[in-house]
């Protein structure tokens, strides 16, 4: 999901299974409330992930959802059954060509160009 149009302020958290919690907030105040409440669950939703066996599923989506309204959490996806990379908008684009610094490759996010969350390129050297 992307931010919101009155979004001015994002922050992203990854955990260590890979699910992604994205904090959207109009103002100081909701962002300010936001960390806090995220803060007193944090160590809820660590041991929720590892009751779960370290992947998020969607009854704990659903929680974190409900507990955050401004909060999107984002599974991460699966792998790639044909060894292409995969980032959370889905399948990563391999590309290449020639620069004036010379040959470049790299996977590419699917998200459209511009985008705000747009993933970094993965950069084959």
């Amino acid at each position: 999901m992307a931010a919101p149009e009155s979004t001015k302020f994002q922050i992203n958290y990854k955990l260590s299974d890979g699910t992604l919690i994205n904090l959207y907030a109009t103002d100081v105040r909701e962002l300010e409330t936001g960390l806090a409440d995220l803060g007193m669950v944090a160590a809820l939703i660590k041991s929720t992930g590892a009751d779960l066996g370290g992947s998020a599923t969607a009854s704990a989506v659903a929680a974190i959802t409900q507990a955050f309204p401004g909060a999107t959490p984002v599974a991460a996806p699966a792998p790639s059954a044909d060894g292409g990379k995969q980032c959370r908008h889905g399948a990563m684009a391999f590309k290449s060509g020639t620069s004036a610094k010379g040959p470049w490759q790299g996977w590419m996010c699917a998200s459209p160009k511009g985008a705000v969350d747009k993933c970094d390129t993965i950069w084959v050297r």
